[in-house]
């Protein structure tokens, strides 16, 4: 199954100047500060009560904020292999080299949380609002307890019926880089019988990890079929997962549309 939104075709001719595009992602980018702090206060109001009420909201800002920046800014994507997402919660293994996936992952994983950073917690607000959505937040400097945290806390979620969402490399890399991948997920995976789904996605090519400007273009997500982990090794498994993961965005760009890649003419 794929799912594909794009932006109008007269996109194209206005954004043919650096300025223009500056603008565009300007604006984009004060939006999306509005409306997160506002998400974020809702959620708080209304998951306090209930999370998937909370969630819900989530995933709705999600959808208009990300189908905002197709018609805007240009990123348009395609989000392909939704057929293998499990009926039941699942650790997701998903490439980090950008916001928007986290952003988007909002509307095509079902129901989750995700292994952070527990300073994100800090931030006024949003931090409340990620509070109330039941992260596991953990100190990434903390080694081996970090892990058993996530092992410890990430049984109960997928108890509880939620997806767990795990950035194996543990912060935004740059497009084309990766870093090893961090065992927690494929640990928790062979730990509790749940499936693990990789996932891979180009975001980095169009929002960046640092910087203002957003560049129109195609960003791809594929959804793998879920990595056995019975009965092998949990080394194996991650080396399997990450050596997906990587080639099917190396791949991306053997098999781009002419022209994808640039809207600004």
């Amino acid at each position: 199954m794929l799912i594909s939104v794009k932006s109008p075709q007269c996109l194209s001719t206005r954004l043919g100047t650096e300025a223009m595009l500056y603008l565009r992602s300007l604006i984009y980018t004060i939006l999306f500060i509005v409306t997160i702090v506002i998400t974020s206060a809702l959620i708080v109001i209304f998951g306090a009560f209930n999370r998937r009420i909370g969630f819900k909201i989530g995933s709705l800002w999600g959808r208009a904020i990300i189908g905002f920046g197709a018609w805007f800014c240009g990123m348009r994507f395609e989000i392909e292999g939704t057929e293998n997402i499990p009926q039941e919660p699942s650790v997701a293994l998903m490439k980090h080299s950008s916001t928007w996936e986290t952003i988007a992952g909002l509307f095509f994983v079902p129901q989750h949380t995700w292994v952070l950073k527990r300073e994100l917690m800090w931030i006024p607000i949003v931090g409340w609002a990620l509070y109330i959505l039941n992260p596991i937040a953990i100190n990434r400097s903390a080694g081996r307890s970090a892990v058993q945290q996530v092992l410890r806390q990430g049984r109960e979620r997928l108890a509880n019926g939620l997806w767990i969402v795990i950035f194996p490399e543990g912060t935004r890399v740059a497009p084309g880089q990766t870093r090893r991948y961090g065992m927690s997920g494929v640990l928790l995976a062979n730990d509790t019988g749940a499936p693990l789904v990789p996932i891979a996605h180009n975001a980095g090519d169009c929002w960046p990890r640092r910087g203002l400007i957003k560049t129109p273009g195609l960003i791809r997500v594929v959804i793998g079929r879920p990595i056995p982990t019975e009965g092998r090794s949990p080394r194996e498994v991650n080396a399997e997962a990450q050596n997906w993961i990587e080639s099917t965005i190396a791949g991306f760009s053997e098999t781009a549309p002419s022209g994808s890649r640039d809207l600004t003419s």
